[in-house]
């Protein structure tokens, strides 16, 4: 190893604490070691598969290699700076090696990019660019592999994929989804800027990357657990249920909430178990605080939304900016609030006067997502955008007819309100949202309001 390389090498180990650089170091003795052969001056895609290969498919397992091969530790990679660096079959050196693991564990989204280009090129090369097509495909690979190790190595927080969808085509709509953050050209190619800007933006590609490197290679760092990429599942008869959700839905879904992986989910609704019935779908809802709704129609489209708070049945909407619609199929993609209106939840039953339904965003017969209280019916409509989340139209067709749906409890449930277990008696008006509604409306005054029991001190 030349000077200029054992600068290189040592900035590169500098990046780990005292006590990780012998782990580091030693990953290269240990998958010489487990191919089972003799000691020598390089690894052998033979020796990386015999490591990586049990927790990522063969394609992912070559383009990784193949990245690794191309490291000038001198340099650079040759993808970012256009220097021939290519190992070609005889392997790769402990250099290149250490140069991988740092800029994959510890590496900036400037030094990510030559990385992620070699492992989207086809072969080995100094091709300045990459297209999307190419990101795709090594995408694919890449949260096939991230899924592979979800299920091998017992990280499913309680999810059971068998009584899920289907994880296959899960991994395509990630990683188109992921895809379509890049800014490319308008040739459709992805230049060292692009994949910098879109590395940075994107967290789930270093994510994903670390996870497949410490994961693969079995490099453990004392401060850098690893990551959590699926929220808990509690309280769910997976027996009865075939879960309209699939691992990398749930893996892009969880981290657009607000409390992330850290709140179990419950399902507390589902046309398989529950049947179809409003009003049970409504007891479902209710006192459970924040919700994912997930719907399929008859055309096969799965969408859905996340409301923020906890549903009141009332006559007026509810929520706040931080609730979302969202499409599963055909294609992943969220839709936050635009601040048009505050037309965030609506959810009404059994009166005469409102609409009868659930709904989300837009406004009273023109909702980004309408279920009507007839259960069974619903509408999506966005000409061209819903005002509220500017989200397209959800489903197939404009008015939908459900196929199945579920609805998971995904934070923490609120705290009693007054007139539960213990708290002050309700009046007649809280009952009856309707009446309290056309008080409102004829502008009758609420005295009992202020002429509420006070409550008994708790000490």
């Amino acid at each position: 190893m030349g000077n200029a390389e054992s600068v290189v090498v040592q900035k590169r180990l500098a990046r780990f604490r005292p006590e990780e650089r012998p782990v580091v170091e030693g990953v290269f003795d240990k998958l010489q070691g487990g191919a089972g052969g003799a000691a020598g001056k390089t690894i052998t895609l033979e020796m990386l598969q015999s490591s990586v290969g049990s927790v990522a498919p063969g394609s992912m397992v070559r383009r990784v290699y193949r990245c690794m091969s191309s490291i000038d530790p001198g340099l650079a990679a040759p993808a970012a700076t256009g220097k021939a660096g290519y190992a070609g079959p005889s392997g790769v050196s402990r250099e290149q090696l250490i140069v991988f693991l740092a800029d994959t564990l510890r590496g900036t989204a400037e030094e990510r990019v030559p990385l992620v280009m070699a492992m989207s090129q086809h072969a080995a090369g100094a091709a300045a660019v990459v297209t999307c097509e190419q990101v795709l495909e090594f995408l694919q690979d890449l949260v096939s592999a991230v899924v592979q190790i979800l299920v091998h190595r017992g990280r499913l927080q309680g999810w059971k994929p068998e009584r899920m969808g289907d994880i296959s085509l899960g991994v395509k709509l990630l990683a188109e989804q992921m895809c379509s953050e890049l800014k490319p050209s308008d040739e459709g190619d992805c230049d060292v800027s692009c994949l910098e800007d879109w590395i940075f933006r994107v967290q789930q590609v270093s994510q994903y990357l670390e996870l497949l490197v410490a994961e693969g290679l079995s490099v453990s760092l004392s401060n850098r657990p690893a990551p959590t990429l699926l929220p808990p599942c509690r309280e769910t008869p997976w027996n009865e249920l075939k879960c309209l959700l699939d691992i990398p839905t749930l893996m892009f879904l969880a981290p657009q909430l607000p409390d992330g992986y850290s709140a179990p989910w419950r399902l507390v609704f589902s046309t398989r178990l529950h049947g179809e019935s409003f009003t049970r779908m409504v007891a479902g809802l209710m006192k459970q605080g924040p919700t994912l709704l997930l719907i399929r129609d008859t055309k096969g489209q799965v969408f859905g939304g996340f409301a923020s708070h906890t549903w009141e049945v009332k006559p007026q909407f509810q929520g706040d900016s931080r609730c979302f619609l969202f499409t599963v199929s055909p294609k992943l993609r969220v839709y936050t609030a635009t601040g048009y209106n505050q037309h965030f939840m609506y959810l009404n039953q059994n009166q005469q006067t409102m609409p009868n339904g659930l709904g989300m965003g837009g406004q009273h017969g023109y909702f980004g997502l309408w279920l009507d209280s007839d259960f069974g019916r619903g509408h999506s409509r966005a000409r061209p955008k819903c005002t509220t989340y500017g989200s397209p139209q959800l489903s197939g067709d404009e008015d939908f007819t459900l196929d199945s749906m579920e609805v998971w409890a995904v934070g923490k449930p609120p705290e009693p309100e007054e007139g539960e277990e213990g708290g002050a008696k309700k009046s007649i008006l809280d009952v009856d949202p309707e009446a309290q509604a056309l008080m409102e409306i004829t502008g009758k005054t609420m005295h009992s309001q202020g002429l509420r029991e006070p409550e008994d001190d708790q000490e």
